[in-house]
C-alpha cells in the first residue's frame, strides 16, 4: 500500500516563479496565490526572500494571519554573509522574523562561485553553511538546504560539492536539495550523480531543484524521483529566470498519473488545468496553448486520420483521458480536415441535423477552399459553427448589408476621428445609423451593432475583447491580403470569429458579422419572429 505521500511537492512561483520576465506578483496577489496551493494539497510553498523587497516582507505579515490547512510555509534567503556572526547577519534576522515554520536558505556548493563571485576562501563558505543551518535549526525551525549549482559543483570539484553537503547536514539540516541552478544538465548525469550522493544524503531527504535552461527541467526532476528523491521543487507553469523553472504541473501529472507515485489528492489532480489557468490569470500572461496536460492544445485533433482514430478509441493518439486533469478533447477543422472532422465538430456545436455525405463533402470542400484564401477555422471556431450551419441550413442570415462608409478625419494636432455610416435591411425594414469611434474597426462596430440592437436587443450583452490583424500572404507589400480574427464575448462564453480579404477594412466587416451572427445563431434567435415582434411594437 503506497503512503500517504511518496513525493513532496515544493512550490517556489511566488519565489522563484516571480525572477520570470514580465512574472509579478502583488503581496496580496501571493497570497491568494498561497492559498489556492494550500487548497490543492502542496506540501510546502515558498512564499519569497523576506528583507529583500517590502512586496515580500509585506506578504509574510499577511500569512501571519492566514491558516495553511495542508501547506508548510517557507521563507528563503542565503546563508550568513562572510566573516559575521549568525546572529548578526541580516539576512537570517529577516527569515527568523518572517515566523514560518519552514525556513529554506541557499549556499554555494560551485568552488567557481566561492573564489570567483563571493571572492571568499573555500573554508570560509563552509562555514557559512553550517553555521547558518546551526543557527536556524536553534530557532525550531525546518530547515531546508538549497545546494545551489550543485550538479555544476559536482562537476567540476566533487570532493568539494561533497564538503559543502556534509556541512549542512552536520549541522542539521532537514532536507538537502540538489539544485540545477543553470539549467544545464543531462538526465543521465543528474541519475548518475543523485546515485553516487545516496551515500552520504539519505534519499528520503534529498530534493531536486531543476532549471530549464536545457529544456529538461521536467525530466531531471521525474528521474531524480526515480532515482530515489523525495522532494520535488518547481513552479506553476515553469515560471522563472531565463528559460524558466521545472513546470510541476506534467511533473505532477506524470508522476502521479504515470508513475503511480501519489503527490496530491486523487480528486485535486484533476484541478490543474484550473490551477494552472488561475496562475496565469493572476500573473496576467496568456496560457501556453501547447503546455502539456493542461494547454487548450494538448488533447487537440486537427489530422482526418487522427480524428478518425480518436472517435473509435481516444486512446490511439491520447496518452492519458484529458478529464484526469481537468482538460478535454478538442477536434479542430481546417484545410487537414476529413469526414470524421466535420462529425464531430457538428455534434459539438449542436448542429441538428443528420449530416449526409453530400453536405460533409460540401462543407470539407468549402473550409479547404477558404482555408487556401487564408481563413484559419482552427483559430476562430465562431466562424466554423457559422459556416456549418449555413451549409446544413440551420441557420439563415439575420440581416443583409445594403452599404457601409467610413471616413477618417484629422485635424492639426487632435488624435484622428473614425466616423461610420451603415445601412442594412432586416426582412422588409431598413435601418440606416452612424457613429464614431477611435479606429475605422471600432466606428464600424458601434454603428453596425447600434442599427441591429433595435431589433435584436441581447446585442447589447456581447462586446469585443481582442483584435489582430495578420499578413497571409506578403509578398504584395500593402497589397497583400490580411485576416482579421475577433474575440468577442457576453455573459457566457468568449468566441472567435474571421475574415480574410485584400482591404482591412472589409476582413474586420467580415468577422464583424460572423461574430454578431454566431451571438445570434448561439442564442438560436428566430429571426422572422424577431422582426415580426419589431413591427407590432413599432406599429
Amino acid at each position: 500500500m503506497m503512503k500517504r505521500s511518496d513525493v513532496l511537492i515544493y512550490d517556489t512561483t511566488l519565489r522563484d516563479g516571480t525572477q520570470g520576465e514580465k512574472i509579478n506578483f502583488s503581496a496580496e496577489e501571493k497570497l491568494r496565490i498561497a492559498q489556492r496551493l494550500d487548497d490543492m494539497g502542496f506540501h510546502y510553498i515558498e512564499g519569497g526572500w523576506p528583507g529583500s523587497n517590502p512586496k515580500d516582507s509585506r506578504f509574510f505579515e499577511l500569512a501571519k494571519h492566514t491558516r495553511f490547512k495542508h501547506a508548510r510555509l517557507s521563507a528563503f534567503g542565503s546563508t550568513r554573509k562572510p566573516h559575521i556572526r549568525s546572529e548578526n547577519c541580516p539576512n537570517l534576522a529577516a527569515i527568523i522574523q518572517a515566523e514560518t515554520p519552514v525556513v529554506t536558505i541557499f549556499g554555494k556548493t560551485w568552488d567557481l562561485h566561492v573564489r570567483d563571485i563571493l571572492d571568499i576562501s573555500l573554508t570560509e563558505n563552509l562555514a557559512m553553511i553550517g553555521d547558518s543551518v546551526a543557527y536556524l535549526k536553534l530557532h525550531g525551525k525546518e530547515v531546508i538546504y538549497d545546494a545551489e549549482h550543485f550538479f555544476d559543483g559536482y562537476k567540476n570539484n566533487a570532493a568539494y560539492a561533497r564538503k559543502t553537503i556534509e556541512a549542512a547536514l552536520s549541522a542539521g539540516a532537514d532536507w538537502v536539495v540538489l539544485c540545477d541552478t543553470n539549467g544545464g544538465s543531462l538526465p543521465s548525469e543528474v541519475t548518475t550523480i543523485i546515485a553516487e550522493m545516496a551515500a552520504l544524503i539519505p534519499l528520503h531527504r534529498m530534493g531536486i531543484h531543476a532549471h530549464n535552461d536545457g529544456d529538461l527541467g521536467v525530466a531531471n526532476s521525474i528521474v531524480a524521483v526515480q532515482a530515489g528523491v523525495r522532494m520535488v521543487q518547481g513552479t506553476i507553469n515553469g515560471f522563472g529566470e531565463r528559460c524558466g523553472n521545472a513546470d510541476l504541473i506534467p511533473i505532477i501529472a506524470n508522476l502521479q498519473l504515470k508513475m503511480k507515485k501519489r503527490c496530491l489528492a486523487e480528486e485535486t489532480i484533476r484541478h490543474l488545468t484550473s490551477l494552472s489557468n488561475y496562475v496565469s490569470e493572476v500573473a496576467n500572461v496568456p496560457p501556453q496553448n501547447s503546455q502539456p496536460f493542461v494547454g487548450r492544445s494538448a488533447f487537440a485533433h486537427k489530422g482526418g486520420v487522427h480524428v478518425s482514430a480518436v472517435i473509435k478509441n481516444p486512446t490511439a493518439y491520447e496518452h492519458i483521458r484529458p478529464e484526469q486533469v481537468g482538460n478535454k478533447q478538442r477536434v479542430l477543422v481546417s484545410d487537414l480536415a476529413g469526414k470524421s472532422n466535420i462529425e464531430y465538430k457538428a455534434r459539438e456545436l449542436g448542429v441538428e441535423l443528420g449530416l449526409d455525405k453530400v453536405t460533409t463533402k460540401k462543407i470539407v470542400k468549402e473550409i479547404k477552399k477558404m482555408e487556401d484564401q487564408g481563413y484559419q477555422f482552427d483559430a476562430a471556431e465562431g466562424s466554423l459553427s457559422l459556416l456549418i450551419k449555413k451549409i446544413t441550413g440551420e441557420f439563415k442570415d439575420p440581416f443583409n448589408l445594403e452599404s457601409y462608409h467610413v471616413m477618417i478625419t484629422k485635424r492639426g494636432n487632435e488624435p484622428p476621428l473614425a466616423q461610420a455610416s451603415i445601412k442594412i435591411s432586416v426582412g422588409d425594414e431598413q435601418e440606416v445609423t452612424s457613429a464614431e469611434g477611435n479606429g475605422p474597426i471600432n466606428a464600424l462596430d458601434n454603428a453596425l451593432r447600434k442599427a441591429l440592437t433595435k431589433f435584436y436587443p441581447q446585442l447589447n450583452e456581447m462586446h469585443l475583447v481582442d483584435f489582430k490583424v495578420r499578413i497571409v500572404e506578403g509578398s504584395e507589400g500593402t497589397a497583400a491580403m490580411v485576416k482579421v480574427l475577433l474575440d468577442s464575448k457576453d455573459e457566457e462564453e468568449v468566441w472567435s470569429t474571421i475574415g480574410v480579404s485584400d482591404n482591412v477594412i472589409e476582413a474586420s466587416w467580415h468577422a464583424l458579422v460572423d461574430s454578431v451572427q454566431y451571438k445570434l445563431s448561439r442564442d438560436k434567435i428566430n429571426i422572422n419572429n424577431r422582426t415580426a415582434r419589431c413591427r407590432r411594437k413599432d406599429s
